[in-house]
């Protein structure tokens, strides 16, 4: 890469004059600018040497590379003479003047909370799906697959016990994963849920309280009245905690804030929370009931606008109230939410699948297809921010797919009764009784979406294939060796196996709290969270990054194979605190040496998600990347397995 030439290109496109100020991580250039329209987003999307671009958090980030982001930003600096700043001087930077938006505050308040529960609330909804194409007459005949086969009673009584357990005690679930968001301890914020589903309280008994009448009612299937009260927890176990002398902490703070917590929430917070949340969905159930079919379909015409806002991360929380109410009282029909995000979904990937047969294009052709394919099984970021957008009208185009679509799913009033993918293996969490209206309902979407995206782009040919700059021979020949796998200093890529770099948790990378990792802009791998702090090469080879921040390391394998291992997200600014490192730049290490170290725990208190990301930087060279499909691993392990050749 000519780091010089690629800065030039970066100022240019982004405005020498519009620079307030920059900064760079492991991967990536982060300037804080006057105007963000002011930059010309083309000449940075058709930059081979630049691997993508976003924003967040006031800053627009350049995604460069590891071992090169750092020559470029050298080179930005003098070719701009803007000021050398940290990542964290950025942030201050970009947010200086700016006002916290409560909004999107609270929805990744929400999204933290009920992300992590969603595996539990799939497998619950599932379960009680089988249980309905068992005990559901009409299904297979006029009778139920329980009243033909009687044998099944049992099986089935089982299976209805497991499916209602994570409804029944959703509170100790939320309690937990509320109080680690809010920073009290988890196991406490679950004692709380454990308080408010005790086989003990009787619904319709009370307490005689010094004369006031305590109801006993369980909270069951409840999500607010939990939330509010983990809520008041925290703040009276971080009062405890500063105000207690450090030889009674230990004891008291546990003590007095659950005590505490407990009386409040059967006095005050548990009633009211209560009413509040019957309130919240009776108001959605009856909005549904009203607009019906009318307004499911221009929710399906606005839910792919939402989930660029990022406000769709909300919708997890009232989708568990619905789930609950039709769970526990047959209350509506279910999660509309979740029928409309499949409509949504299904006509966003066919829309891209158009524009695959439409393109003449290799590359566009190439990462339409995967898209496409993503998009129907309920993951649509590659094809909106990767495809969509970047032509426009395909995004557009698919809405009407998903209007139409949703709308004639609202005047069969189909519902989910779980979470699961939104997409085409959504009628797995789907009422058996709409099962087959649901996938009509898909073919609607995905037809309409991709006949309207086919006729308008063959309509507007040069929207998908504009016609291209004369290139010289010479540079016709270049594009064409650009084409063939790169081999570095002799290296000939051959199939290798990258070991897990640290004990832990196995995570998908799209699934990774920063955009950069999750959209695969550095490349394919996997992710895993930590339950060890030492960090070991994955694979043999040289050092090529070793930032003074330990927080990212490069390594070219000997096998050809260029792997980052980058530590925690964001942990950058940070500055080296609670790493350590033991290998330098240009140092030669053998697979299952010690690279460093990070206090995980410590890196938490300070705020940061301590992941551990290891990225195939070259992925592009290899016919395929994958990672094994296991929920533990040991450093060590095989962990990604790259194919160079078959």
């Amino acid at each position: 890469m000519d780091h010089k030439k690629v800065a030039s290109e970066v100022i240019k496109a982004v405005g020498k004059d519009n620079i307030v100020a920059a900064a760079h991580c492991a991967t990536r250039l982060r300037l804080v600018l006057k105007d963000d329209s002011k930059v010309n987003q083309t000449a940075l999307d058709n930059n081979d040497d630049i691997k993508g671009t976003f924003k967040t958090d006031g800053q627009y980030q350049v995604i460069i590379g590891p071992g090169d982001v750092n020559n470029v930003y050298d080179e930005f600096v003098k070719q701009t003479g803007v000021k050398e700043a940290s990542t964290e001087d950025l942030k201050e930077i970009a947010q200086k003047g700016k006002k916290p938006n409560p909004i999107m505050a609270f929805v990744k308040l929400l999204s933290d909370i009920f992300v992590p529960l969603i595996p539990a609330l799939v497998a619950g909804g599932l379960l009680m799906a089988l249980n309905s194409f068992i005990t559901s007459a009409g299904l297979f005949g006029p009778k139920s697959v329980v009243q033909m086969v009687p044998e099944l009673k049992a099986v089935s009584e089982m299976i209805q016990v497991m499916a209602s357990a994570p409804f029944i005690f959703l509170p100790i679930m939320v309690g937990f994963s509320a109080a680690k968001r809010f920073g009290a301890n988890p196991f406490l914020g679950g004692v709380i849920g454990m308080m408010m589903t005790s086989p003990s309280l009787i619904d319709g008994h009370f307490w005689n309280l010094f004369g006031m009448h305590v109801s006993q009612t369980p909270y069951t299937y409840q999500v607010i009245p939990v939330l509010v009260a983990v809520w008041v927890l925290s703040i009276l176990e971080k009062f405890f905690h500063k105000h207690l002398p450090t030889a009674v902490d230990f004891t008291f703070t546990p003590l007095l804030s659950v005590i505490i917590t407990g009386f409040l929430t059967f006095i005050a917070i548990g009633p009211v929370m209560r009413e509040v949340s019957n309130l919240i969905t009776d108001g959605i159930v009856w909005l549904y009931n009203t607009t019906g079919a009318f307004g499911m379909g221009v929710f399906g015409a606005v839910y792919s606008p939402i989930v660029l806002t990022g406000l769709h991360q909300s919708f997890p929380a009232v989708e568990v109230q619905l789930i609950s109410a039709f769970t526990a009282h047959h209350q509506g029909v279910g999660d509309f939410i979740f029928i409309v995000a499949s409509m949504a979904n299904v006509a966003q990937g066919a829309a891209t699948f158009a524009i695959t047969t439409l393109t003449k294009d290799k590359k566009m052709k190439g990462l339409s297809s995967s898209a496409g394919v993503s998009a129907l099984l309920g993951i649509t970021e590659p094809a909106i921010f990767g495809v969509n957008l970047k032509l426009k009208f395909p995004f557009f185009c698919a809405l009407v797919g998903s209007c139409i679509a949703s709308f004639v799913a609202g005047i069969f009033r189909v519902g989910a009764i779980a979470l699961g993918s939104a997409g085409f293996l959504g009628f797995l969490s789907v009422n058996p009784k709409s099962i087959v209206v649901y996938i009509i309902c898909e073919l609607i979407s995905f037809v309409i979406a991709f006949i309207v995206t086919f006729v308008y782009g063959k309509t507007h040919e040069q929207l998908v294939n504009p016609v291209p700059v004369a290139a010289s021979e010479a540079q016709a020949l270049e594009m064409k060796e650009d084409e063939k796998p790169i081999q570095k200093e002799g290296i000939s890529l051959q199939n290798e196996v990258i070991a897990a770099p640290v004990n832990g948790t196995v995570k998908d990378l799209a699934s990774v709290d920063d955009q950069v990792f999750s959209k695969k802009m550095m490349g394919d791998g996997a992710a895993i969270i930590p339950s060890d702090n030492t960090i070991y090469a994955p694979v043999s080879g040289k050092i090529t990054v070793a930032y003074e921040t330990k927080h990212a390391y490069g390594i070219q394998s000997d096998k050809g194979a260029e792997v980052l291992v980058h530590i925690g997200i964001d942990t950058v600014n940070l500055k080296g605190k609670h790493f350590e490192s033991f290998v330098n730049q240009g140092q030669v290490v053998k697979k299952g040496d010690k690279l460093g170290t990070i206090d995980v725990d410590a890196v938490q208190k300070e705020g940061y998600d301590p992941t551990v990301m290891t990225v195939i930087t070259n992925t592009a060279n290899y016919i395929k990347v994958g990672h094994r499909k296991v929920d533990e691993i040991h450093h060590g392990d095989d962990f990604i397995k790259v194919i160079a050749h078959q």
